[in-house]
C-alpha cells in the first residue's frame, strides 16, 4: 500500500519532496523517521544527490525491502538503514540537516518528546518537515458507494482515537511548542478523476480491502457485503477517482 501510494500520488510527493529538499543546504546529512519501504527516503535521495540518508524503522522486513530498492536505484551506498523503536531509547542519528517525518509522527505515543528528540538530532539551523493524512484516501462516487465509504472512514477514525493515534493533531503548534520556528505550512487537496491507471485502481482495491479486513467486527453483515462486492468489481469500474488530503509543516531549529 505504501508503494502504491508513492508511485499514484506521484505529483504530491514530487512537489512535497521538491520543497523539503529546498530546506536543506547541498550535501546535507538527511533522517527519514518512520521510512516505511523508503518512499521519502528514495525520492530525498533523487532531489539530493549530494545527500548521506539515514532511514530509521521499527519493521526490520520494511527496511531490508528499503535496502534493495536503494541498491536497485543505484544510491545505496548513500542510504543506511537503522531499526530503532521511536517511542523507546533513540540510537545515535545526528546530527542532521534535515529529518523527514511522512505519516509517522501520528503513530508516535508521546509526540512532544518525540519533537525534543528530533530538534536534538538537528544542527542549528537544520529544518523537519512533517507530513501528515487524515485518513485513508476516498474513491467511490455513487450515492451509495460514497455513503458506504463515508460510515467505514467514520468508523476507522474511531478506531485510531480508541488507539490513542495523534490524528488531526495541529503540528505547526507542535512545532513551535518543542522551539521550532515554523517556516512553512500547506494543506495539499488531491483529486484525480477518471480515467485512472492500473495503479490507482489497485490501489483502490487495497486500500478498501484492508478497510474490510480492519473492520470486519464493526460493520453489519449487509455492509461487510456491500464492501465486498465493491472491492470484487473494481477492476470493472470506471467511475472511480482518488481523493486525499495531506498537511505538510515545515521547522527550523534556531
Amino acid at each position: 500500500m505504501l508503494d502504491l501510494d508513492a508511485e499514484v500520488l506521484r505529483d504530491y510527493y514530487d512537489e512535497v519532496i521538491g520543497w523539503a529538499a529546498a530546506a536543506a543546504p547541498d550535501r546535507p546529512r538527511v533522517v527519514d523517521l518512520g521510512a516505511g519501504t523508503g518512499t521519502g527516503t528514495l525520492a530525498l535521495a533523487r532531489h539530493l544527490p549530494g545527500a548521506a540518508l539515514t532511514a530509521v524503522d521499527v519493521d526490520e522486513d520494511m527496511l531490508a525491502r528499503l535496502r534493495r530498492r536503494a541498491t536497485e536505484a543505484g544510491c545505496g551506498e548513500r542510504v543506511r538503514t537503522v531499526r530503532a523503536d521511536l517511542d523507546g531509547d533513540w540510537p545515535q542519528l545526528g546530527p542532521a540537516d534535515l529529518v523527514w517525518a511522512s505519516a509517522s509522527m501520528h503513530h508516535l505515543a508521546d509526540p512532544a518528546a518525540a519533537l525534543t528528540r528530533v530538534r536534538d538530532v538537528l544542527r542549528p539551523g537544520g529544518a523537519v518537515v512533517i507530513s501528515e493524512l487524515d485518513g485513508f484516501p476516498r474513491f467511490l462516487t455513487d450515492p451509495a458507494g460514497s455513503a458506504l465509504e463515508d460510515r467505514c472512514q467514520a468508523e476507522l477514525a474511531r478506531l485510531r482515537r480508541e488507539a490513542g493515534m495523534h490524528m488531526g493533531e495541529d503540528w505547526g503548534a507542535r512545532l513551535r511548542a518543542a522551539g521550532f520556528e515554523l517556516e512553512g505550512a500547506r494543506r495539499f487537496a488531491i483529486e484525480l478523476r477518471p480515467p485512472l491507471g492500473a495503479a490507482a485502481l489497485r490501489y483502490a482495491q487495497v486500500t478498501l480491502q484492508r478497510t474490510r479486513d480492519r473492520l470486519g467486527d464493526r460493520l453489519g453483515g449487509a455492509e461487510l457485503a456491500a464492501l465486498d462486492a465493491i472491492v470484487a468489481g473494481l477492476p470493472g469500474r470506471d467511475d472511480l477517482t482518488v481523493r486525499a488530503t495531506r498537511d505538510v509543516w515545515i521547522g527550523r531549529r534556531g
